[in-house]
């Protein structure tokens, strides 16, 4: 029986009741995480990863799990997401990468437009005052493809003048809405740039160059070149576990070159 078999039969165990419980959710996604997940894994190549991280746990758990999971949380919800809204702040709290992930599936996917809810400020309320830029981009790449519309400039004004957190997420939500096809306007950007360059001040560090982030604000460049590199290895069921990610960044004749 494959994960996704046993994963199945464990839900099927679960009480109807328990829709009714965002503590009780939260327990059972919990104990869903290492079905079908080798014990090796979970151990090995995972136990490095906290360590460099800001999760308070890694399992190693595949992205195919997590979504089913998240289908089935929606669909047993019915007509009201309440719960799960409640859920999605309980996973921020509990800082697991799986839980991370299953927030952001949720996000994306639950029903904001008869919950009058704005799944970007329901972000920006959940995230930490540290975050990497992982459990960041889990959720803004989720949202988008998911076909969210991006937030608004005036929240994105709100974010800059926010917290050192919510200027980061504004310069990623940014440069991820472009790559999706959405337009921000120039006035935007520049105070984005701004504020960053405050922070780079204020803080007395180099980071990114101003010329860098203007070129990332655009749709198409041969100014810069990004690439994403994922190391990963395939676990005893045959999924594929990833173990971190290389990200170069061509700017000019430069290179910026980190490690996720």
């Amino acid at each position: 029986m494959n994960s996704e078999n046993n994963l199945d039969e464990f839900l099927k165990k679960q009480s109807k009741r328990i829709h009714l419980s965002d503590r009780a959710l939260a327990k059972l996604v919990r104990d869903s995480y290492p079905i079908g997940v080798p014990a090796l894994i979970m151990k090995s190549s995972t136990d490095r990863m906290v360590t460099a991280s800001n999760y308070s746990f890694i399992l190693g758990t595949p992205d195919e799990l997590l979504r089913s999971l998240a289908s089935w949380l929606i669909t047993e919800a019915e007509n009201t997401h309440r719960v799960l809204l409640k859920l999605i702040k309980r996973l921020w709290k509990r800082h697991g990468r799986e839980d991370i992930a299953l927030a952001a599936i949720l996000l994306a996917n639950i029903d904001h437009k008869g919950m009058g809810t704005n799944p970007w400020e329901i972000l920006k309320d959940s995230i930490h005052p540290v975050e990497s830029i992982d459990s960041l981009l889990l959720n803004i790449e989720e949202l988008f493809r998911a076909k969210r519309r991006p937030p608004s400039e005036e929240l994105i004004l709100e974010w800059i003048n926010g917290r050192k957190i919510d200027q980061h997420l504004s310069l990623l939500v940014t440069y991820s809405g472009k790559i999706h096809g959405h337009d921000f306007s120039e006035e935007l950007i520049e105070d984005i740039v701004s504020a960053y360059e405050l922070t780079k001040n204020n803080k007395g560090f180099n980071g990114i160059e101003s010329t860098l982030i203007r070129e990332l604000a655009k749709k198409k460049s041969d100014g810069w070149d990004f690439n994403i590199f994922t190391a990963s290895k395939e676990n005893n069921d045959g999924f594929i576990v990833e173990l971190g990610f290389r990200v170069t960044i061509r700017h000019g004749n430069t290179t910026t070159d980190f490690l996720v």
